[in-house]
């Protein structure tokens, strides 16, 4: 268990609702005057959460270059990736270390680490030595065991069922 008054959420599962919940908790969050800094891995594109994020002061911090599936990737294309979310997990730690943040989600960050675009390393370090009031919230698949071990929340979204199953796109205002 993480010690402090800040714990570790983990949003987690391969069902639709990981992102929109710890959008949710950010809303709530900045709505009780808390510094929210939602950061998205893997993600670039406009999605109709980043309008609302921003209008309600939550920074927002994600790729500023187009992304693709990274098993859709070649080597070239997976290092430039890996580059990329090198970069945003930098521009996280500059927010934070800027001034004090309540609430830090970084959206998909499970999903970087599985696939090797951002350093485990790096990340464990910051997860074991964030500061003791941080709230901290991670979302994706596949979360290691130490990081399951040191979570106060884990939240499972499990698919059922999903439209894109039968083809559907995602829609916008309801998956983007």
């Amino acid at each position: 268990m993480s010690g402090g008054s800040g714990l570790i959420h983990l949003y987690i599962g391969n069902g639709k609702g990981k992102t929109t919940a710890s959008v949710g908790l950010s809303v709530r969050a900045a709505g009780r005057d808390k510094r929210v800094v939602f950061a998205q891995f893997l993600k670039s594109g406009f999605t109709g959460e980043l309008r609302s994020l921003e209008t309600l002061g939550i920074v927002v911090i994600r790729s500023e270059i187009p992304l693709g599936f990274t098993h859709l990737m070649d080597e070239a294309a997976k290092a430039a990736c890996a580059n990329e979310q090198g970069k945003v997990w930098n521009r996280v730690m500059e927010a934070i270390q800027a001034e004090p943040v309540d609430l830090l989600v970084l959206d998909e960050v499970l999903d970087a680490l599985t696939t090797k675009m951002l350093d485990e390393q790096v990340f464990r370090s910051f997860v074991e030595n964030k500061p003791a009031e941080l709230e901290l919230v991670l979302t994706g698949r596949g979360p290691a065991e130490w990081l399951v071990e040191k979570a106060d929340y884990i939240s499972e979204v499990k698919k059922v069922k999903h439209p894109f199953d039968r083809g559907m796109p995602a829609r916008v205002g309801i998956e983007k």
